[in-house]
């Protein structure tokens, strides 16, 4: 094989490598969100005020890791591009592959605490949303932050989230799987289906970071060498200034609340977080209550499955229309196809059985589409923030953090809004199973059929999402000539003093 194909291959494999790192997420996250409700309400019977206290604990939990690991890992990257020494981007990465070595198999571990009843339900249920969702923010953080600091152009990028996508949807087939083991009076063999699953994932990623940390130091270092010789060379620069200017927490949130673009794509995120994470929670219960006298047991599971790796395989068409309408543009009319689709349903009624199978499989796999094609947004945001405030490196992990920040709430809201909801409107209180639609303190005089209640909230929740998605996005202006000038001042920016990490 001759130089130029090899390097070639390299290239690729090394896509490939970035992109089955989500799959050792994948395939234990989505088992997590379908799951984890469902065994402590119905397996482990944990009470009413447990279940609130623990999601309101894990709410503020789950809000400010984000950007406390961001700021952990990227606090190094804020000093003024004027003074200390510079951080290449070579170090960069190597930093967020040896982050992702160490915490990946934690997080499958954090995954096993879920399925064993080992102490107080209550309890249980928050140190295990606690723990995993911090070890699932490292991971994420820096998974993310490496396609923000892999590549600058807008078609490396997607390249490199086309991988990730195409591995996600493979890990989604752990769904199918799933409902295979799943029984909530017999749960061994539920369990060995989740010890297996975090086997595979813990040793998926020590073996895939380690990889890619040999990779890129063998095929980086000797260019990062040569940086070194040459700036040691330079007339009138000296390789070290002792005088170092570090950007401190305070002036970093300063310098963010001034970046408007960042606090219009926060806003529209967040009803984002909320939908999907919706759609997660009460999947089941729209397939319980809408359609399981209509539909075979059969049905029901492959809608299920369906729904959660068709996003992902739909998101390989949409990376495609991101190259050639924009980002900005794709997500615009996926807002507005949701909005459409939720009108129509609503005009034609709960009894339509296909449109109703077809519309609660689409509304989450045009939703989820939606939440995949958010990170190229992020790297977006990640280069206008290194443009606007002049840093030395982009601080990646860190800008994902904060948008988390902004942006989680909306994965607590989720079920805590949709369950009093459907208690106000309809009486049924998944706590108290044997008094439903009746007997709720806080039900109205003449509750709502159970069926039409869900109906409802099954179609005004995309409605009012979308409303408001659309409302935010009109105003987010990092799209078209504007992004095109970013990007050409990054790229400008990182040639003149950091090394190309493309060249992978």
């Amino acid at each position: 094989m001759g130089r130029r194909g090899w390097g070639r291959w390299q290239v690729v494999s090394t896509a490939v490598l970035y992109g089955s790192l989500a799959l050792f997420v994948s395939i234990l996250h989505n088992v997590f969100l379908l799951y984890y409700v469902e065994t402590f309400v119905s397996v482990y019977k944990i009470d009413k005020l447990s279940f609130w206290v623990g999601e309101t604990v894990f709410l503020i939990w789950n809000s400010l890791n984000d950007p406390l690991f961001g700021w952990l890992s990227d606090r190094s990257f804020l000093s003024s591009p004027q003074s200390g020494s510079q951080i290449t981007s070579p170090e960069v990465v190597l930093k967020r592959l040896q982050a992702l070595s160490r915490s990946g198999p934690l997080f499958a571990l954090s995954f096993l605490a879920f399925w064993v009843a080992w102490t107080w339900p209550g309890l249980q249920f928050l140190v295990c949303l606690c723990l995993y969702d911090g070890f699932l923010t490292v991971v994420d953080l820096n998974h993310n932050a490496l396609l923000a600091d892999l590549a600058v152009s807008a078609n490396d990028r997607t390249r490199l989230n086309f991988h990730s996508s195409l591995f996600s949807a493979l890990g989604a087939l752990s769904v199918f799987l799933s409902y295979s083991f799943w029984n909530k009076e017999d749960f061994y063999y539920f369990r060995l289906f989740c010890v297996t699953l975090a086997a595979l994932s813990m040793l998926g990623f020590a073996v895939v970071s380690r990889l890619l940390r040999h990779r890129f130091q063998n095929e980086v270092q000797p260019r990062k060498n040569d940086s070194q010789e040459l700036a040691e060379l330079s007339v009138g620069q000296a390789p070290f200034t002792s005088s170092e200017k570090s950007v401190t927490l305070g002036e970093y949130l300063k310098q963010l609340s001034r970046h408007r673009n960042f606090m219009w794509f926060a806003s529209m995120n967040l009803v984002q977080v909320f939908h999907c994470h919706f759609n997660n929670n009460f999947f089941p219960l729209f397939l319980e209550h809408l359609l399981s006298d209509r539909i075979s047991a059969s049905t029901g599971s492959f809608l299920l499955g369906f729904s959660y790796i068709a996003p992902h395989l739909n998101n390989l068409y949409f990376l495609t229309l991101c190259r050639r309408l924009g980002v900005y543009q794709v997500i615009r009319w996926l807002f507005l196809l949701k909005l459409g689709l939720s009108i129509a349903m609503l005009l034609a009624g709960a009894d339509q059985v296909y449109l109703l199978c077809i519309f609660i499989a689409s509304n989450r796999v045009f939703t989820e589409g939606t939440c995949k094609l958010l990170n190229l947004v992020i790297t977006d945001l990640v280069d206008e923030d290194f443009v606007l405030n002049r840093r030395q490196q982009a601080a990646s992990a860190l800008l994902f953090g904060m948008v988390a920040l902004v942006t989680k709430p909306g994965q607590t809201f989720a079920p805590l809004i949709g369950t009093w909801l459907l208690c106000v409107y309809t009486g049924y209180d998944i706590f108290e199973r044997n008094s439903v639609g009746a007997g709720a303190i806080s039900a109205p005089a003449s509750p709502m059929p159970l069926r039409q209640g869900c109906f409802y909230l099954l179609v005004f929740v995309p409605i009012s999402c979308a409303l408001l998605q659309l409302l935010t996005w009109s105003r987010f202006t990092l799209h078209g000539r504007r992004l095109q000038g970013i990007k050409a001042l990054r790229q400008g920016a990182q040639h003149n003093h950091l090394i190309d990490v493309k060249a992978i």
